[in-house]
């Protein structure tokens, strides 16, 4: 890539941060893209695809063989710690704290690559998908008729990871990213004075047994061999120090990266809010509110990842999956296509995903466009009629 080209992508991701657009509010970012593609020289763009989704076609004559490329748009409700860092994000409480900012521009710098390049033929489609963070974009976007009304023969994807050297690309052989569920307990007890706990039904002590119970799915009832995860993150309950309070709500998720696992999980979930029920004297419903399935790569079109990205940096072959989740995995349920990480840099020092201090290493947009355009390209033609 020329200095003049990375040096615009660096503007335009720096831009993108410092204005960043919360999930399925995304409407801001999908202007930006529409524009810089039309900059670009791109005419065939179609904007409100799921929501804010953009689909952008680049069609050259020769063969009707075609190849998605997906990058996501949103960003997360966290407020940006990094006071003195000059793209900060100036929408309170919303950062790109996941490094989307960079894959939408990566992809603005494939279309470019791709643009300047006369040596393929067909049909590429450029995918900004909105609302990944837990907004059910890609489903969105599928439900919308993404592959009916911009037929693809395969598509890929690819996700920043810190802790992987910068630029480095890692290619899995299945599995990438596990699958998912959110999921909420409510309990319901009979609130009442704390001095006359006798007359109520305690749902903050029903929630206390729930948490520690829930905890004990994974150790206890899955096979040691298999891999499951079961993560509180918030606990709502109570209105004044001296009430027992009516309700106490406890929310989390749960990953897996195979099915009989994820059942396993929601049947001791179950188990738990039946439990606390007869214990405690309280109603606790377990209800599963959405989720992914697991991202897991086509055994063709991983190998066409992978020669992609031995021709434009290094490639691993032996990174293990992680437990994170990912809604590209509804796009793979589709049609073919394979899902790459590539290397952000160190982790250390705040630098992981979804934490305040996050911020997209600048350097990777070379590579990662490179790659999109090389993917593309090799795609096509080894699709070619």
């Amino acid at each position: 890539m020329d200095p003049t080209l990375a040096e615009t992508l660096t503007g335009w991701r720096r831009h993108l941060h410092a204005n960043p657009g919360l999930t399925l509010h995304e409407g801001p970012t999908a202007a930006f893209v529409v524009e810089r593609l039309k900059e670009l020289g791109v005419t065939d763009i179609v904007p409100n695809v799921g929501g804010h989704g953009v689909v952008a076609t680049l069609h050259r004559p020769g063969s009707n063989r075609s190849v998605g490329l997906r990058a996501d748009m949103d960003a997360l409700p966290i407020e940006e710690a990094a006071q003195d860092l000059p793209w900060r994000s100036t929408n309170p409480g919303v950062m790109h704290a996941c490094g989307h900012d960079g894959h939408t521009t990566a992809l603005l710098g494939a279309a470019a690559l791709l643009l300047r390049d006369e040596s393929w033929s067909g049909t590429v489609r450029l995918v900004f998908q909105p609302a990944e963070e837990g907004g059910g974009g890609a489903a969105a976007m599928v439900r919308d008729g993404l592959f009916q009304r911009f037929p693809m023969d395969r598509i890929f994807g690819w996700h920043n990871w810190p802790g992987l050297p910068a630029g480095t690309i890692a290619v899995h052989d299945s599995a990438v990213m596990a699958a998912g569920n959110r999921f909420e307990i409510a309990i319901e007890g009979h609130a009442g004075h704390a001095a006359l706990p006798h007359l109520t039904r305690d749902p903050v002590v029903a929630a206390g047994h729930a948490i520690v119970a829930c905890q004990s799915i994974v150790a206890r009832s899955l096979d040691p061999l298999d891999t499951g995860v079961v993560s509180l993150t918030m606990v709502h309950g109570g209105e004044a120090q001296n009430q027992i309070a009516a309700r106490v709500l406890i929310s989390g998720s749960m990953r897996f990266v195979r099915d009989e696992v994820g059942e396993q999980i929601r049947t001791g979930l179950r188990r738990v809010a039946e439990g606390v029920s007869a214990t405690f004297g309280v109603k606790a419903e377990m209800r599963i509110l959405g989720g992914v399935p697991v991202t897991r790569n086509h055994p063709e079109e991983r190998e066409m990842a992978a020669e992609a990205a031995a021709a434009v940096t290094e490639l691993r072959r032996d990174v293990p999956p992680a437990m994170t989740g990912e809604d590209f995995s509804h796009f793979l349920h589709e049609v073919p296509g394979a899902f790459v990480w590539i290397g952000n840099g160190p982790a250390e020092g705040g630098r992981e995903l979804h934490n305040p201090h996050y911020d997209f290493n600048d350097a990777v947009l070379p590579v990662a466009s490179g790659y999109l355009a090389e993917t593309a390209r090799r795609a096509l033609a080894q699709a070619q009629d």
